[in-house]
């Protein structure tokens, strides 16, 4: 091998970098460690909540000082965090939710809540259909609104043809003009949306947030991992914005009142001062140090100017609406002290409705902490805004006269009324625009504006600035609040027990596989542990580097990776070893074995083929899926690499000290060798025994069904733990008085614990709908739940192994759910035309393409067939589901791995072996092969048994459905696909002569 110095190079740095990006998430995890040290030292009776709570603030208070310091760079805990690898809600919980902006309140609102018959009855039409179809909302309603307006257009006065629309819809315009307008209105809805969410969320104070639109389908996907306040979030994302102009009081105005109330807080705070230093732990002592809290009984004197910095105006030209700044880690202890009674008992009297809000967005201070600028509002008896933000038509980034960026706003006529009457009454002072209770900007009002076209600017306001404040702007049009249309709600305590489960059985994985290399290859298979560990690292360094998030489908692509990288080894290997059994010599095997006439052109095919699946699964894949589809790829990647590369450098090392190194061990030798198995001989049993199984398998999905999970039919599914052993039946007769039907009530992994489906009042919409459903669960468990309150119930915070309660919850309403197995069915279609396409194109014969996606639909089918016939009493989750659709296409893959492989050696005798009939050909190639078909099929099912045994409740149907699938597939590649090529073959032979 040419390059070694330099291969070697590149893996030695590259493990390094590796373990560099891994490092990060070692440090955060241990900051996070002492996080939760200190929350437990702090929480009383071991309260979820206030451990969340302490938790946060201990991470808020090192979020910018140096955890670690490499001379050449220094590191704080963001900038740890920025770099760790993340966890996926299933293994940190939290919640992910689609949210769908309502297209038809869009549409209703640009109309100005129109009366038109025809607009409405096409609304109504749109409705129904949008239940069945894959359209977006704004197409049905155009092909319904067609048919039934008659001469009657989109642009009429009674429609879009509004004031408010003039600028861009013409009374005379053609409906498909309309539409491109009505187009652009709904994506700015859409947008403005977005980004509201994202500025929601940006405050809310989860690492790692996720936020994304989802094309322009009017979706946008939510994702918080590590959330725990489940209801806050929620109300966060779902609630309408609330943009509002308000008054505001200046820095002269309130500075007299904080001089009175820092006084007043000394005093509050004097007894509070002293912070005893703790006896019970050590470790304690160093968190309160680190958080900047005194260890020891000296006093120290706090006030509120200690928490809080005031922007004193000392003349006329320092008159300013921002009143103070504190740092961010602070704000909520300041907000407390300014909300005590007896500080807000000395508000004069010009002052005593004032609300303190803070700034949108903080900036670094000079130390590096994060500073935030807080403003006095001119509140009210009613606390009711000057103006609600319902009256902005427009408003958009621009530039002033000399190239500034300013926000330029249009108001509708009621606005501009008010506007004009509030800048004219505050002409010298400020305004402020609020949206969600923070300030984004209050400028000075220079003279009344009286037109409803106004222009704020600022002297240091940049691009983004003015795009931020635009975009709140017309978040005061925003017609619709986000309805959540499909939820996954994870606890963290079930979080930790996948962590625990998946780490249990990867351990055991790796274990197995490590020892049954060496089990059959001796020191051979000792090198090839070697490059399954730094193929390991390399996967997880990949991961870490790019931020990839690790998900519990995620970690089995990962072991199913390390199972089905063995392949290469195996393949390499068994090339090796018929050299030698020829007689060849160590050194001339071992090249021909890494060659690409030897063993490299079956490891290329078969990989392509996997990473073809992989990439379709990535591509209509979501969540979870998607996590599964990316490892499964990087995997795919690495280990090509190790195999090829690493493991040559370790062979050829060896075999330059040691002419001796053979590639068996005396349990192995002679496995697998003279083999003459006469294949296409006993095809046609293996054709009745396949097309028997297949038949019986169809007739028992059509008379018996398959379980569809909640994602493919809709419904809700929580997952729920008591105290004690649970009767499913029991369970489902109970909560069929409260439901009015019974739902499908099933023992989920341990007798405690229960998987509650229903599709009860699914179709209604709206967070009221969801938590009226959840009160009605808890009200038909109760029963059951002891003293549990329904505040402990939820999901969200923390459980203890005795605390009942719902440890996951999934949402999906049926219009998403037709989405997703219309996605499903492309992906599985998808990836049998690709591969189709790509092994014609390789082999060059359409039976070789025709033999291998025969073999395909013959394991899928079989697979279907398992689990229609055993759903009904299999003890774990059996439900078709997005994750079934994941592992059929891993079956694909996998299935075409082996498929190609043994086409790939037939290929080699038919032009090795001219003079040998063709069906000689086959049984030679099919019999060559099946020392490492046997090996390598062991391997993955060894390991993906270990998962099934070992890796939780919430996988082993995803497990399962792999299992059967590569048993399946081994079967397939070997009596199905070749005899099928073969058959074929003779075919296209006969056609040609």
């Amino acid at each position: 091998m040419q390059n070694k110095g330099l291969i070697k190079l590149f893996a030695i740095l590259f493990g390094l970098v590796s373990l560099y990006q891994l490092s990060f998430t070692f440090l955060a995890n241990k900051v996070e460690d002492d996080a939760v040290i200190y929350a437990d030292s702090k929480a009383i009776d071991d309260d979820a909540r206030q451990k969340a709570t302490f938790e946060r603030k201990f991470l808020d208070s090192v979020a910018n000082k140096e955890i670690i310091d490499l001379k050449f760079a220094q590191y704080t805990y963001n900038d740890v965090k920025d770099k760790e690898m993340n966890l996926g809600l299933d293994l940190k919980g939290g919640i992910n939710a689609i949210l769908q902006v309502s297209v038809k309140e869009v549409l209703k609102s640009l109309s100005n809540e129109s009366k038109s018959e025809a607009f409405n009855n096409a609304l109504e039409a749109a409705d129904v259909r949008q239940k069945n179809s894959n359209l977006n909302y704004l197409d049905l309603f155009f092909e319904e609104f067609e048919k039934i307006a008659g001469t009657t257009k989109l642009s009429d006065p009674s429609i879009f043809g509004t004031k408010a629309l003039s600028e861009k819809i013409s009374f005379d315009e053609g409906n498909l003009t309309v539409k491109e307008t009505l187009q652009e209105e709904i994506n700015s809805s859409i947008g403005t949306a977005f980004e509201v969410l994202r500025s929601r969320i940006d405050k809310f104070g989860v690492t790692q947030p996720n936020i994304q639109r989802i094309g322009n389908s009017g979706r946008i996907q939510v994702e918080l991992p590590g959330a725990r306040d489940i209801d806050r979030v929620i109300k966060l994302i779902t609630s309408k914005a609330e943009l509002q102009f308000w008054e505001v009081h200046t820095n002269a105005e309130v500075q007299n009142f904080f001089f009175e109330a820092n006084a007043k807080v000394a005093e509050l705070l004097k007894d509070d001062s002293v912070i005893e230093k703790e006896k019970d732990s050590v470790k304690t002592d160093d968190i309160d140090a680190l958080l900047g809290e005194e260890a020891d009984s000296t006093k120290v004197q706090n006030n509120l100017f200690t928490y809080l910095l005031p922007n004193v105006a000392q003349s006329q030209q320092q008159l300013s609406s921002l009143v103070a700044q504190a740092r961010v880690l602070d704000t909520a202890r300041v907000n407390d002290l300014l909300k005590n009674k007896e500080v807000r008992a000395l508000l004069p009297k010009e002052l005593k409705y004032v609300k303190f809000l803070w700034n949108y967005k903080s900036n670094e201070g000079v130390d590096g902490t994060e500073i935030i600028e807080l403003y006095a509002i001119k509140g009210n008896r009613n606390d009711s805004p000057t103006i609600e933000g319902d009256v902005i038509l427009d408003a958009r980034q621009d530039f002033d006269q000399l190239s500034k960026p300013v926000v330029s706003m249009t108001m509708n006529s009621s606005g501009t009324k008010q506007w004009a009457k509030m800048t004219a009454d505050n002409v010298g002072n400020f305004v402020a625009v609020v949206l969600d209770d923070y300030v984004y900007t209050a400028p000075s009002v220079n003279q009344a504006i009286t037109g409803g076209n106004t222009q704020i600017s600022g002297g240091t306001m940049t691009i983004e600035e003015a795009e931020d404040i635009s975009t709140v702007l017309k978040a005061g049009k925003l017609p619709a609040a986000a309805s959540i249309i499909q939820a996954e709600i994870v606890g963290p305590s079930l979080g930790q027990d996948s962590i625990d489960a998946s780490i249990s059985s990867f351990g055991l994985a790796i274990l197995l596989v490590l020892l049954w290399m060496i089990l059959y290859y001796g020191k051979a298979g000792l090198y090839a542990d070697i490059a399954l560990l730094v193929n390991i690292l390399f996967i997880f360094g990949i991961l870490a580097s790019f931020n990839a998030v690790l998900t519990l489908p995620g970690i089995a692509g990962i072991i199913l990776t390390i199972g089905m990288s063995v392949d290469a080894n195996v393949i390499i290997f068994e090339r090796i070893k018929e050299g030698l059994f020829k007689k060849k010599g160590l050194k001339q095997s071992v090249e021909e074995g890494f060659s690409i006439k030897g063993a490299l052109s079956a490891i290329i095919d078969a990989n392509i083929t996997t990473l073809l699946t992989g990439i379709i699964l990535y591509v209509f894949g979501t969540g979870p899926i998607k996590g599964f589809a990316l490892t499964l790829m990087i995997g795919i990647a690495t280990s090509l690499f190790t195999a090829v590369f690493i493991t040559r450098l370790l062979i050829d090392g060896a075999v330059q000290k040691d002419a001796k190194l053979t590639f068996d061990t005396s349990v192995s030798k002679g496995w697998f060798q003279n083999i003459n198995v006469e294949f296409l001989k006993k095809r046609k049993i293996a054709y009745v025994i396949s097309g028997a199984i297949i038949i019986g398998g169809l007739i028992s999905i059509f008379t018996l069904g398959l379980k569809q999970g909640v994602d493919f039919k809709g419904g809700r599914s929580y997952e729920v733990r008591f105290d004690k052993n649970m009767s499913a039946t029991e369970v489902a007769t109970t909560l069929k008085d409260v439901f009015g039907s019974a739902p499908e009530v099933k023992t989920y992994g341990s007798d405690i614990k229960l998987k509650i489906t229903t599709a009860y009042r699914i179709d209604e919409e709206g967070q009221e709908v969801d938590n009226e459903v959840q009160t009605t669960l808890y009200n038909g468990l109760k029963p059951y739940l002891g003293e549990t309150t329904y505040e402990d119930f939820k999901p969200g915070f923390e459980k203890s192994e005795n605390d009942m309660g719902v440890l996951s919850y999934i949402k999906v309403s049926p219009t998403i759910a037709d989405d997703i197995k219309t996605s499903a069915l492309y992906a599985v279609f998808g990836s049998l035309l690709i591969v189709f396409l790509y092994i014609l194109l390789r082999f060059r014969k359409i039976s070789f393409s025709i033999g291998a996606v025969a073999a395909v639909f013959h394991d899928v089918l079989i697979v279907l067939a398992v689990f229609s016939i055993t759903y009904s009493f299999m003890p774990f989750d059996m439900e078709i589901g997005q994750s079934f659709i994941a592992a059929i296409l891993t079956v694909v893959g996998y299935s075409l791995n082996d498929t190609v492989v043994i086409f790939d050696r037939i290929r080699e005798f038919t032009e090795t072996h001219s003079k040998w009939k063709y069906s000689k050909v086959v049984d030679k190639a099919l019999s060559s092969t099946l020392g490492r078909t046997i090996n390598t099929s062991f391997t993955t099912l060894l390991v993906m048994s270990a998962i099934f045994l070992f890796g939780g409740d919430s996988i082993k149907g995803f497990m399962f459905a792999l299992i059967i699938g590569v048993a399946v597939g081994t079967y397939s590649s070997l009596f199905v696909a070749t005899p099928i090529m073969f058959d074929t073959s003779k075919k296209e032979e006969k056609i040609e002569e």
